[in-house]
């Protein structure tokens, strides 16, 4: 089967050995994506609404760059640095993915890559369009 990489160009990609997103066939799984702009800086600062909504916005570029969307998301896993900001990173998840619903988790760690960095998300997409009926 055949495996496209997509790279948002990252220096922890090559550095870590990892794509920002791969599809085979028509699943997409996507990587741990954090709250960063178009130049990899950090946006956001102790916002962790706003900052799973940037990942979110993040995630949603990796897929389309994958031919998907966030319609085609089955599964989301979100970590966070500070449980007691559930409801914030839960607003921006439900208002992100309103009627799409995906399974998902929300997982207190220690810290991210970056203390400045309140959440992760990885997702999980599968493209009905490409399954035969």
């Amino acid at each position: 089967m055949e495996r496209t990489r997509i790279s948002s160009g990252t220096e922890w990609e090559s550095r870590v050995g990892y794509s920002r997103a791969v599809r085979t066939g028509p699943h997409v799984h996507v990587s741990g994506t954090t709250a960063t702009d178009d130049d990899g800086e950090i946006v956001h600062e102790g916002d962790a609404y706003n900052q799973t909504l940037r990942a979110i916005t993040n995630v949603r570029t990796a897929l389309e760059r994958a031919d998907a969307s966030l319609e085609d998301v089955v599964r989301t896993r979100l970590f966070v640095t500070d449980i007691e900001r559930w409801e914030a990173v839960g607003d921006a998840h439900a208002e992100a993915f309103e009627e799409i619903r995906p399974a998902t988790s929300m997982v207190e760690v220690n810290q991210l890559v970056d203390p400045e960095l309140l959440v992760e998300i990885e997702a999980t997409a599968i493209v009905t369009d490409d399954i035969e009926p």
